[in-house]
Order: structure tokens, then sequence, then C-alpha cells
């Protein structure tokens, strides 16, 4: 006889749009005992869409726990449990897919569902308030559930942080305490978009050091280089937690249309439970007619011009674009980021010259000044991105550094 599990599942947004988070628990129909509680912050979203990510996250929570269970979805979201049982059509491109995700959780013929009550789903809505009061990922995995998580993976909640620290640690007030550690110093609770800068691996005109602009849509990964996209996503999957805690954990990824940045996303999008967005904004230089060749057949074929385009951020590639050209578009990428939504993480997977001039504009540097960032493939940077127009970099050295310089 199969096991039988109950997924019960909410998620609210405050503005709706607004602040949004879900929050879902699996509990043992037979005994009561409760398996595992997921939440988690979703930056600006709607209500539908937190009510979604909340059954997402409790199918797959029941999913690894026991794969071959019968399961009953219990939620006070009407709309939800009538889309998902057939009855009405899923007209949101956004709640389609998630519709869609949540059906590959588990086999159809496994899963019911029922609408309860508000008052009934209390439990899971104080997950989801406790993912957007905190505006952290909430796993907690209980005995009889799902293995438990490694430490490094989760948050520590503030009993267990004041355990672990000192009697006689200093405590940080007012100001200090809302400053992390290498932070810029503000005076306010304002909060950031936080933009995850994440490199495609490697391709194989990566290895040739061929021009590989935005004018043509390969080539895709090599296998060194899928290995490295399993290592980035690995990096961003951390972010939040393990690599700087005081970060929202990502919730949203973003990529340019181009196929090697295409399957870098897909392997974070797995990882993080994200689905991929595409944005041209965030695309490679076009390098026109250069697409493809090698520095040296670039200089055979126009000799000198290549240094100049190097040198002058505003010449521009034959049928290309200039460095300046790039940084526009980036900029407005980003602010368009900025205008969705602060208090949360964006992974936006690009491109060497276009990962560049985010970073130029970013911190206000020169144009010229650009190439001197070093970004090696698979690499991550992060920024931060304030209203007021106040702006951060942030590196981190996993899994290759991101280093200024030659």
């Amino acid at each position: 006889m199969s096991r039988r599990l109950v997924v019960e599942a909410d998620g609210g947004s405050r503005g709706n749009p607004g602040p949004a988070g879900f929050g879902a628990r699996v509990v043992d129909a037979d005994t009561g005992e409760l398996l595992a509680e997921r939440g988690g912050f979703l930056g600006v979203a709607t209500n539908n869409v937190a009510e979604y990510r909340g059954l997402v996250a409790g199918l797959e929570a029941a999913r690894a726990i026991d794969p071959a269970a019968d399961v009953e979805v219990r939620m006070d979201s009407r709309l939800v449990v009538e889309q998902m049982s057939g009855r009405w059509q899923v007209k949101h491109e956004d709640m389609r897919r998630l519709a869609a995700r949540a059906r590959e959780a588990l086999p159809s013929g496994t899963v019911t569902w029922t609408w309860v009550a508000r008052a009934e789903n209390a439990a899971a809505d104080r997950i989801a308030n406790e993912a957007m009061d905190t505006r952290t990922e909430v796993v907690r995995d209980h005995a009889g559930g799902a293995g438990s998580p490694r430490p490094e993976d989760v948050p520590a909640t503030a009993d267990e942080a004041e355990a672990a620290e000192p009697d006689d640690a200093p405590r940080p007030e007012g100001l200090r305490a809302r400053r992390p550690s290498g932070s810029a110093m503000r005076f306010d609770d304002v909060e950031p978009v936080t933009v995850v800068l994440v490199r495609h691996g490697e391709t194989a005109l990566t290895r040739t050091r061929a021009l590989s602009g935005s004018s043509e849509p390969g080539p895709s990964l090599t296998s060194t280089g899928r290995v490295e996209a399993a290592r980035a996503a690995d990096v961003v999957h951390r972010v939040g937690r393990a690599v700087w805690p005081d970060l929202p954990y990502p919730t949203s990824v973003v990529a340019s249309p181009m196929v090697r940045t295409q399957e870098t996303a897909a392997a974070i999008g797995r990882r993080v439970g994200a689905l991929v967005d595409v944005d041209p904004q965030f695309a490679e230089v076009d390098f026109g007619r250069w697409q493809g060749l090698t520095p040296d057949e670039v200089e055979e074929g126009w000799p000198g011009e290549l240094r100049r385009w190097y040198e002058d951020p505003t010449v521009r590639a034959p049928d290309g674009e200039s460095m300046v050209d790039v940084g526009a578009r980036v900029e407005a990428g980003l602010a368009a980021l900025l205008a969705g939504g602060t208090g949360r993480t964006v992974v936006v997977v690009s491109h060497v010259m276009a990962i560049r001039a985010a970073v130029g504009v970013s911190l206000a540097m020169p144009p010229r000044a650009w190439g001197s960032t070093r970004v090696p493939a698979a690499s991550v940077t992060v920024l931060r991105w304030w209203p007021d127009g106040a702006r951060e970099a942030v590196v981190v050295g996993m899994p290759t550094d991101v280093r200024t310089g030659p």
C-alpha cells in the first residue's frame, strides 16, 4: 500500500503585486506527523504566482520524501485547485509555466486536489509570512521526512545564531545592525535589487579566443562548459546561505538569447528552482563582420581596427556595436530589474563584454576602463542597485575568480 502524504500550500503578496512569499508543509496523512516545511521570498509578485510557487515547493518536497506516495494537496486558493484539477483554464503565462512544473513533480494519478477554508490552511500561511518577514528561504525537514539539508545550506534561526555567539560578543545596534560586513554605509533601511552576474561556460570559440558575439545564436557549451555551468549553479544556490547570508536567496533567472547562456541558465534554474526568462539587453556585443574570427584573422582583414575598437569604446565593429552601445543597453536592463522590485536577487547569465559593461556602469567607471575587468568562463559577480542611484559591486571567487588587471 502506498504511503499517503498531505501537502498544504499557500502564498501571499503584500500589495498584489508586491513583496510576496510562499509556504508549504508536507504531513503524513495517517499519523499527522509533520515531515517538511518549505518557504521562500519572491520579491515582487502576485498572490496567484506566490500560491503556485508554494504548490510547487510542497509537491517537490513530497517527491523527495516518497516519489511513490499518494498525495492530497490542500489549498485555500480555489483558483489553483480548480486549474490544477483541469476544471478551469490557466490563462496567465507565468502561472501556466508554474502549473506545468507542478504537474511534472509527481504522476497525475497520484495527486488529488482539495479546497479548504483559509483558517484550515493557517500553518502554510504562517510559513509564507515568515519568508516575507525575513526575506529568506525556509527549509526545515523533520524526522521521518526527507534527508536533512547540509548545515551550511540552512540559514540559522535567530535563536541558533545567538546561541553560537559568545555571551560577551559586541551586539551591533542601529545603523551598524543593518549594514552587512564590507558593504557601503547607508543611513536608511531601503533595500536594493541584487543582481548575480554569471558568465556562460566554455564553448569551442572560447577555447580558440575567437570573437563570439550576439549576431549568431551558437555555439553551445562544450563538455567542460557544462561542468562549469553546474559548478556556477552550485555557487548561485549558496548565495543567501553559505555565501553572503545577508543577501536574499535567488528567485529569478534571466539569460541572454544565446545558446550558451540559455544552457548555463538552465543549469542554474534547475538548481534554485526558477524558470528562465530571456532578455536581449544582456546579450553579448555584436561583433558584426568579425563574428567567429580570431584576433589574427581580424587583423589580417582589418589592420589595426580591432585594437582601435578595444581602445576607443565609441568605435563600432563593422556592422556591429561599440562598447558604449553595449553599456547603454545593459544599463537599461539593470534599471528594468531595479524597477521590477527591490529586496530580491536576480541571476543574469550573460557574456564577458556585457558583464564588463555592467560592472563599469555600476561603478561609474569610464568606458575605456571596462576592459580591465577579467571575467573568466562561469565566473560570478554580484551587483546591488538602490532606488536612489547608489550601487555596489561584490565579487565571489567561486568557481573562478573575477579579478581586475590584465
